[in-house]
């Protein structure tokens, strides 16, 4: 298995993107923590891991709150004896307004879990990383941090951010045998995407606007974390994979 091992932590882990990424991590052998703020959703994945035989924690954290991030690469360290692997998937979207209709209160909570947390999860992770003598960081951008979409300012410019940031920490860690990573998936069906579900104009077009003509998987976006964490891809950093079914070149 490719990871036995080693230990990774997946940030919103509870469901979607997070769920299905740490019960793959797990089969590989990993050792994982599921990190949330939905305790009920996070110890569901843990049950699910050890279920099949796997060994995974639960650690509530808010990925944007400093301490408990630092708690969390503490516990996950004191449990599973170090760190490998990072996971930094925990996101939210914003109301659909045009930019100058939203609250400054929402940008300030889209950028600091979309952003900033991404930034605090690389801040605490990359010493723990270092001591293990390299891992791999993956960070959850979007295809929208690669191309404007209207009424998504705040996410845009959070998952565009997290573009960027990966390069920068790619280029500062690198040295260390430390690779990072971002994904950009497109439409996938998480719960992120219920609202656009219940819209009878706007879903038609939604769920097709791709060149696959379909709406991705949490488990295919998995596919490509896994592969990134792994060492098949060995030779790959500072990337941003898209996983959007063709949506950026549509």
């Amino acid at each position: 298995m490719k990871f036995t091992g080693k230990t990774a932590i997946v940030t919103g882990g509870g469901s979607g993107i997070g769920r299905a990424s740490a019960l793959r991590f797990a089969k590989e052998g990993a050792a994982v923590v599921v990190a949330d703020v939905n305790s009920i959703a996070g110890e569901e994945t843990v049950n699910f891991i050890q279920a099949t035989g796997g060994k995974a924690i639960f650690v509530y954290a808010d990925v944007a709150n400093s301490k408990q991030i630092q708690e969390l690469i503490s516990t996950t360290v004191s449990t599973f004896g170090g760190l490998h692997i990072l996971c930094n998937n925990a996101g939210i979207g914003n109301s659909e307004v045009r930019s100058v209709d939203l609250s400054e209160e929402e940008w300030d909570q889209v950028i600091d879990i979309n952003l900033k947390g991404v930034f605090l999860g690389i801040k605490y992770a990359i010493p723990e990383l270092i001591k293990a003598g390299g891992g791999a960081i993956i960070n959850t951008s979007s295809l929208l941090g690669l191309k404007g979409q209207k009424y998504m300012s705040a996410y845009n410019a959070s998952k565009a951010g997290v573009v960027v940031l990966t390069q920068n920490a790619a280029l500062e860690y690198g040295k260390y045998s430390i690779r990072v990573n971002a994904i950009a998936p497109g439409v996938i069906d998480t719960n992120i995407i219920q609202g656009w579900k219940q819209n009878d104009r706007k879903w038609p077009i939604i769920s097709k606007a791709n060149a696959l003509g379909r709406i991705g998987t949490p488990d295919e976006v998995a596919n490509a974390i896994v592969f990134l964490a792994s060492e098949e891809a060995s030779f790959i950093t500072g990337a941003t994979l898209s996983v959007d079914g063709g949506g950026l070149t549509f």
